[in-house]
């Protein structure tokens, strides 16, 4: 069964639903909520996406409401602290890799005026173009990561099928996505 699928028969206030009509592929246009879509994206690794749904908001606050500069910043003591948090996933690899990559799309952003900018210069790039992409920058960032986080921000189509009443709405806002060839 496809996502699409299985959130059309879950309830209307169910989180995955709530996610899947309301903001997956739909397009992100503030840096730092593209960059948060990345730290759920890293944070999902080897996890199940509705643990990441449920803890969401935990990272909003714990991650400085994804504020990129600030979290360029963290330092030892804030890296022990969200250690500490029981709110997000414990794992250090993936917190220093969140901050490194932080400090990458501060360059990014200098270099190109926004992350935004940067990620539509670069729309055009299939997914294995930008995953080696998003080598060259980040860490922690395979295929499926990259993937997801393309998807669910609208730079890749696939975040829903042709026939999920939601794949209009997002094409709406998404026009790009009618020239890639329909993986449906």
């Amino acid at each position: 069964m496809s996502y699409c699928q299985h959130c059309a028969k879950l309830s209307e206030d169910d989180i995955s639903r709530q996610y899947h009509d309301n903001q997956y592929g739909f397009p992100i246009h503030s840096d730092d909520e593209l960059f948060g879509r990345l730290i759920l994206e890293i944070n999902q690794a080897g996890l199940s996406w509705l643990t990441i749904l449920k803890k969401q908001e935990n990272f909003r606050l714990a991650f400085d409401e994804f504020n990129i500069e600030k979290i360029a910043l963290y330092d030892e003591a804030k890296i022990e602290e969200l250690l500490q948090n029981t709110g997000i996933i414990r794992n250090k690899l993936k917190i220093n890799a969140v901050i490194h990559n932080a400090k990458q799309v501060l360059t990014l952003i200098e270099e190109h005026g926004s992350f935004q900018a940067w990620l539509n210069l670069n729309d055009s790039k299939n997914l294995q173009e930008w995953v080696l992409l998003f080598k060259k920058y980040f860490k922690f960032v395979g295929g499926e990561i990259v993937n997801e986080f393309l998807m669910s921000a609208g730079y890749l189509k696939g975040a829903h099928e042709n026939s999920c009443l939601i794949y209009q709405n997002v094409l709406k806002e998404q026009p790009n996505w009618l020239k890639y060839e329909s993986n449906t």
